[in-house]
C-alpha cells in the first residue's frame, strides 16, 4: 500500500496554489525601455515585435501605463545621434542630455517610479564598445571614469539607482566613491556583475545601432571584458568583487540560458539579485508565439516564473508590460 503520494498536493488548482514556491508580481518587473530624440515619435523595433523606441512625451505616457498595471521600475536606454558619438563617451554625462531630459520627465511625471538608467558608453561610442579605446585596446580605468561621471549626472537628474553594465574591473568601487563624494548617498549601484558575452544581445544591439564596429583597428567582439559563457565559477569571483566594492544589487545577463548562474549565486550571497531576460530570449518566444508553436501568455509567465525559482528577486524583461497584464486579468 502506497502511504506517500505527491500527487494530493496537485489536485486541484486552489490545492496546487496553497502549496506554490515562486510567486510571480508585478513588483518584480523592470521595464528595459528605450528612447529616442524628438516629439511625439515612436518606431517598432523589428526584431522585438511589441518593443518600440519612444520620444520623451511618449516615453512618460509609457511610464504612466506602467505604473498604473504595478510595474514600479524602468531602465533607461538611449539612442543616440551619430554627430554625437566619440570615443570619450562625453555626451554621456550631459545635463541637457536625452538620458538626463528623460530622468527628469519621468521623475517630474511619475515620481514613485524607479528609474534605473544603463550606465555604459557603447551608445555615446563611435566604435560601439562600452569603454574607451586607446592603441586598440579597451582601456580600464579610463573609462572607469568616464562612467562615473555618467553615474554623477544620472543622480543629479534625479535617477534612483544607476545600472552599470559595462563590466569594466573595480567600476562600482569608482562610482561609489564618486557618488558620495557628490552627496548622493542615497543613490544604489545595481551592477551587472556576472555579465556574460552573449549572442542573445542581438536584437537590442540593433534597437540602439551599439554593436561593436567591424574593423582591423579595435576588438570585434566585447569578449575582452563581458565573461566567457563557459565559466561558472568565475561568476563568483566577479559577485563577490562587486560587492565589496559598493554595490546593492547584482544582475545576472543573459537570463533563462544562465539559470545555474543565478541558482548558484543565490546561495551564495544574500543581496538581492537582479537576471536580464534579454532581446534575443523575448524575440526567440515572440517568434514562437506568432508561428503558432507556444503559447504566448503560459510561455512568458512560466519563463519569467522560473527567474523567481531560480532565487531572483527582480526580472528585467522586454515582457514586463504584457505579463503585469495577463496577471492582472
Amino acid at each position: 500500500m502506497i502511504h506517500s503520494r505527491n500527487r494530493r498536493l496537485r489536485v486541484n488548482e486552489s490545492v496546487r496554489s496553497l502549496v506554490r514556491e515562486s510567486i510571480l508580481t508585478t513588483s518584480d518587473f523592470v521595464m528595459p525601455v528605450f528612447v529616442m530624440e524628438g516629439e511625439n515619435k515612436e518606431e517598432p523595433i523589428a526584431s522585438m515585435p511589441g518593443i518600440f523606441r519612444r520620444s520623451i512625451d511618449l516615453t512618460v505616457k509609457e511610464c504612466k501605463e506602467l505604473f498604473a498595471l504595478g510595474v514600479k521600475a524602468v531602465n533607461l536606454y538611449m539612442k543616440v545621434s551619430d554627430d554625437l558619438k566619440d570615443n570619450t563617451g562625453k555626451e554621456a554625462w550631459n545635463k541637457n542630455g536625452l538620458m538626463q531630459n528623460t530622468i527628469r520627465a519621468i521623475k517630474d511625471a511619475v515620481p514613485e517610479m524607479v528609474v534605473m538608467p544603463d550606465v555604459a558608453l557603447d551608445p555615446y561610442s563611435i566604435y560601439g564598445h562600452d569603454g574607451i579605446i586607446e592603441n586598440g585596446k579597451i582601456v580600464n580605468d579610463a573609462t572607469n571614469d568616464a562612467l562615473a561621471r555618467m553615474s554623477v549626472s544620472h543622480a543629479e537628474a534625479g535617477a534612483d539607482i544607476v545600472a552599470p553594465s559595462d563590466m569594466m574591473d573595480g567600476r562600482v568601487q569608482v562610482i561609489r566613491e564618486a557618488l558620495e563624494e557628490s552627496g548622493f548617498t542615497d543613490v544604489g549601484i545595481l551592477s551587472y556583475a556576472a555579465k556574460y558575452a552573449s549572442s542573445f544581445y542581438g536584437p537590442f544591439r540593433s534597437a540602439l545601432d551599439s554593436a561593436p564596429k567591424d574593423t582591423m583597428e579595435i576588438p570585434k567582439d566585447k569578449k575582452t571584458y563581458q565573461m566567457d559563457f563557459h565559466n561558472s565559477r568565475e561568476a563568483l569571483n566577479e559577485v563577490f568583487k562587486d560587492i565589496e566594492e559598493g554595490a546593492d544589487i547584482i544582475m545576472i545577463k543573459p537570463g533563462l540560458p544562465y539559470l545555474d548562474i543565478v541558482s548558484k549565486v543565490r546561495e551564495a550571497i544574500d543581496l538581492p539579485i537582479a537576471v536580464y531576460n534579454v532581446s534575443g530570449e523575448y524575440a526567440m518566444v515572440k517568434a514562437a508565439a506568432q508561428n503558432g508553436w507556444l503559447d504566448n501568455d503560459k510561455t512568458i509567465i512560466e519563463s519569467l516564473t522560473c527567474f523567481k525559482r531560480a532565487g531572483a528577486d527582480m526580472i528585467f524583461t522586454y515582457f514586463a508590460k504584457e505579463a503585469a497584464m495577463i496577471l492582472n486579468r
